[in-house]
């Protein structure tokens, strides 16, 4: 069974365990690559867990880390989906959309009213991920050529 646990800086580890796991697995899908995160120690992993109002989630399957995804705060509402990416032996399992899905739930707490994504052209299993999930295109990055997607969000449910 698949689980989500969100991260803390403490969790700088793990982290870097799935991270370097989707570096190798898909150099194709990110834009930073394997050299560039072998650089720096624990001030550098904990960096990207400490950034202000962020989130980062994994997924766990028999407590091995098969997926990541995190949401980064932006001006007016908007809210960044990044670094999206499950193991191959979780594919296929709805493990994606969880993981979009605990993202999402972050940005509508957080007051978000628009996610966006950033997705390098050609990956069309994130792009059909996505699109699964709401996202619909909006434009190409002038700088990086990449497909920025977007999703309006609806605001989070009152609690009792």
């Amino acid at each position: 069974m698949v689980t989500l646990r969100v991260l803390t800086a403490d969790d700088w580890p793990l982290w870097r365990e799935v991270r370097l796991a989707a570096l190798t697995d898909a150099p194709h899908a990110f834009t930073s690559t394997l050299a560039d995160w072998h650089r720096g120690g624990e001030e550098r992993w904990r960096a990207r867990l400490e950034m202000p109002g962020a989130f980062h989630v994994v997924a766990l399957l028999d407590d091995r880390a098969v997926g990541v995804a995190g949401g980064v705060p932006g001006e007016g509402g908007v809210r960044e989906l990044r670094s999206v990416w499950v193991g191959p032996e979780a594919r296929g399992h709805g493990v994606g959309d969880r993981l979009i899905g605990a993202v999402e739930g972050w940005a509508r707490r957080t007051g978000g009213t628009t996610l966006v994504l950033s997705v390098i052209p050609g990956n069309d299993a994130a792009i059909a991920l996505y699109r699964r999930n709401g996202f619909t295109d909006l434009s190409r990055d002038g700088e990086t050529g990449e497909q920025v997607m977007v999703k309006a969000l609806r605001p989070a449910a009152a609690g009792p």
